[in-house]
C-alpha cells in the first residue's frame, strides 16, 4: 500500500494540538508525568504502550473527560487548560471551553450509544441539541456519513440489533458529524472480535487518506505503522519514544520500545 505524506511543517503552520508537561495524578497515583507533545493539522499519531501506561488517561485529559492537574492544553493556539492570569492551574472560561470543544471528537472502546435512540439520532442528536441545526438538515449529514460508513440502511434501527462493528461505525459517524477539526480514538477495536476489527481499521485508514487530523491509541501494530505519521511510546506514565512511525516500529532505540513492539507483533 502507498505509504502517507507527512505534512510538511510549512503547510501544517502551529499545532492544532499542543499538550505541554501535562500531569495527572488520583490522589497519590501518578498517571501522566511531564507529558509533551504536538499534533499538526493533517497529521496521524498513534500512541503504544502497555496497559496501565496512561494513554487513555492523556487521551481523557485531552478531551475534558478528566481534570488534569499541572501543565498546558491548548488548541490551535487556544487555551484550553494551564497557568491563568492569577499563576494557577484552571480551565479557560466556558464561552472559550465551547469552541474548543467543537474542534475535536472522541470515538471511545465501548461505543457508547444510546441505546433508546435509533441509529439517525444517535449520529444527529448533538447536531440538534447543541449546534442547534435544522432536524431536516442534521438528518441530510447524518445519512451522508451514515453512507460513508454503509451504514445507511440501517438509520432506523437501533444499536442493540446491530453487530459490536457497526455500532462502532455508529460512533465514529456521530463524531464525525460536528465536523471536527481532529479526532480522537481510544482503542477502537478492543471491544471488538478479531474478524470485525478489520472493518474499523479500513474506516480510520480512509479517513487519514482525506488527512484528517487523528490520535489513536491502539495496541494494532501493524496498522499503527501503516496509517501514522509519528508513533509514541508510554510506559508507566512517560514518553519514553516518539518520532517517525516506521523509525520507532522498525528500529527502536529504546530497549522497553522494543521489547514491547516485539511481544505484540508475537500476538498478532
Amino acid at each position: 500500500m502507498e505509504q502517507r505524506q507527512s505534512p510538511s511543517s510549512s503547510a501544517s503552520g502551529n499545532a492544532l494540538l499542543e499538550i505541554k508537561n501535562l500531569r495527572k495524578s488520583f490522589g497519590k497515583n501518578v498517571v501522566i508525568e511531564d507529558i509533551s507533545i504536538q499534533v499538526k493539522r493533517g497529521e496521524v499519531v498513534s500512541i503504544i504502550g502497555p496497559s496501565g501506561s496512561g494513554k487513555s488517561t492523556l487521551l481523557r485529559c485531552a478531551t475534558m473527560l478528566e481534570k488534569a492537574n499541572q501543565g498546558t492544553i491548548l488548541y490551535d493556539g487556544a487555551q484550553m487548560f494551564g497557568l491563568n492570569e492569577k499563576g494557577k492551574y484552571a480551565y479557560a472560561p466556558k464561552t472559550q471551553l465551547r469552541e474548543i470543544r467543537r474542534k475535536y471528537g472522541l470515538v471511545f472502546q465501548n461505543f457508547n450509544l444510546f441505546p433508546h435512540f435509533s441509529v439517525i439520532r444517535n449520529v444527529t442528536d448533538a447536531l440538534v441539541q447543541v449546534l442547534k441545526m435544522d432536524k431536516n438538515e442534521a438528518r441530510e449529514r447524518g445519512m451522508e456519513l451514515l453512507g460513508k460508513m454503509g451504514l445507511a440502511d440501517k438509520a432506523d434501527a437501533y444499536p442493540s440489533t446491530l453487530s459490536g462493528g457497526q455500532q462502532q461505525r455508529v460512533s465514529i459517524a456521530r463524531a464525525l458529524a460536528m465536523r471536527p477539526e481532529i479526532l480522537f480514538f481510544d482503542e477502537p477495536t478492543s471491544a471488538l472480535d478479531p474478524e470485525l476489527t478489520g472493518e474499523i481499521l479500513k474506516v480510520i485508514r480512509s479517513l487519514a487518506e482525506e488527512h484528517m487530523t487523528m490520535v489513536i491509541v491502539t495496541h494494532e501494530m501493524a496498522f499503527a505503522r501503516e496509517v501514522s505519521d509519528r508513533v509514541i511510546f508510554m510506559d508507566q506514565g512517560v514518553i519514553i519514544e516518539q518520532g517517525d512511525a516506521k523509525e520507532v516500529m522498525d528500529r527502536p532505540k529504546n530497549e522497553r520500545t522494543k521489547a514491547f513492539i516485539q511481544r505484540l507483533e508475537n500476538r498478532e
